[in-house]
C-alpha cells in the first residue's frame, strides 16, 4: 500500500508481504497448495496479461499449473497476501513465447515499462516486485564469497550458498534524482544517447559513506558544475531497471552558471515555470521530458505547479 501524498508508478503494492512468515518452508508450502493460490507468470522479465472489458491488467495463473511449469522453487517467488489468498510469480525464461505454447489462449506478455501506464497503478507495482526480484535471482545464481551454486530459500526472498553457507538477500541501488532550481527556473539536462530533444533531470548512484544530500551534491557539481545550497525530499520511486530506488529530491542551487559535463550530459537547459508546463504537455517544439511513469515527470510537474 502507498502512505505517501505522491503516487509514483510502480508504488503502492497492495499485497501484504507476510515478510515475518517467508522463513517457514511448512507454511509456504501450505500456501503454496490452496486451490485458490495464484501465480503471475513473466517471461523474461515481461509479466503476463490479458484484456478484460476493454482494460488491460494482469493475468494469473492458478498455483497449481505455475508448480508444474517451475518444477521447484527455484523459479517461484512468494510475493504476497491478497487478504487470505497466497499470490506467487513464476519466471520464465528462454526464447520460445509460453503464450504460445503451455500459456496458449490465456494471455500475451508485454513490456512493462510500456504497458505501466496502463495496468492499474497497484498491478504495475506487483510486476515490478516480481520483475526486480527474479533480475537478482538470474544475477545471484553462485555465491559472491565462494563462486559455488547457491540455491533458493524464503520463498524467492534469500539464496544460501550450498558449499560456504553464506546468505544473500536481494540488493536495492539508490539513486538521487534532482531537479536543480534557481531564482525561478528549473534546470534539466540531456545524455547524447537519449533520442533528440529529450530533456530530464539529473541524477547519479550513491556511494558507499555518502548522504542522500551529499550524493545530490556531488552529482550536481560532477555533471552541470553548480552548487547545492538547500535539498528538500520530495518522493521515491522503485524502478526495476533492474534495481534501482530512485529518491526525487529538489535542489536550489547558487548560480545559474551550469556546464555540462561532456561525459555524463552533453547539454543542459534552463526552463521557467511556463517553460516547465509547456514541456509537460508537450508544447515545446522540439523538446520534450520523460513520461508520467518517471519520476523525473512528477518532480517537474510538481515544481512547476508550485505558487
Amino acid at each position: 500500500m502507498s502512505i505517501s501524498q505522491i503516487a509514483n508508478m510502480f508504488t503502492g503494492n497492495p499485497l501484504d508481504r507476510a515478510s515475518d512468515r517467508r522463513s517457514n518452508p511448512a507454511w509456504l508450502a501450505e500456501k503454496l497448495a490452496e486451490p485458490g493460490a495464484l501465480a503471475l507468470p513473466l517471461w523474461n522479465g515481461q509479466p503476463f496479461t490479458e484484456t478484460k472489458d476493454g482494460k488491460l491488467q494482469l493475468a494469473y495463473l492458478s498455483a497449481a499449473m505455475a508448480q508444474d511449469l517451475s518444477a521447484g522453487w527455484e523459479r517461484l517467488l512468494f510475493l504476497g497476501l491478497w487478504k487470505e489468498t497466497a499470490v506467487f510469480a513464476l519466471d520464465l525464461e528462454g526464447g520460445a513465447d509460453p503464450a504460445d505454447g503451455p500459456l496458449q489462449g490465456l494471455g500475451r506478455f508485454q513490456d512493462l515499462r510500456a504497458i505501466a501506464m496502463a495496468l492499474p497503478g497497484s498491478e504495475s507495482a506487483i510486476a515490478a516486485t516480481a520483475k526486480g526480484m527474479f533480475e537478482w535471482r538470474r544475477k545471484h545464481r553462485h555465491c559472491a564469497s565462494c563462486g559455488e551454486a547457491s540455491q533458493v530459500a524464503e520463498g524467492g526472498w534469500k539464496r544460501v550458498c550450498t558449499a560456504c553457507k553464506a546468505e544473500h538477500f536481494p540488493r536495492t541501488d539508490p539513486v538521487s534524482i534532482m531537479l536543480a532550481t534557481h531564482e525561478g527556473r528549473c534546470l534539466m539536462g540531456r545524455q547524447a544517447m537519449w533520442p533528440k530533444g529529450m530533456f530530464s533531470a539529473l541524477a547519479g548512484f550513491l556511494e558507499p559513506g555518502e548522504s542522500i544530500e551529499e550524493c545530490c551534491a556531488r552529482e550536481l557539481m560532477e555533471e552541470a558544475g553548480l552548487r547545492a545550497t538547500k535539498v528538500r525530499y520530495h518522493s521515491t520511486q522503485p524502478w526495476p531497471y533492474p534495481s534501482s530506488l530512485m529518491i526525487g529530491l529538489i535542489a536550489e542551487v547558487d548560480s545559474d552558471e551550469a556546464t555540462p559535463d561532456q561525459t555524463e550530459l552533453e547539454a543542459v537547459r534552463w526552463f521557467t515555470k511556463t517553460e516547465a508546463r509547456a514541456l509537460l504537455a508537450g508544447e515545446l517544439p522540439g523538446l520534450f521530458c520523460p513520461p508520467p511513469l518517471a519520476i523525473a515527470h512528477q518532480l517537474l510537474k510538481s515544481w512547476a505547479e508550485e505558487e
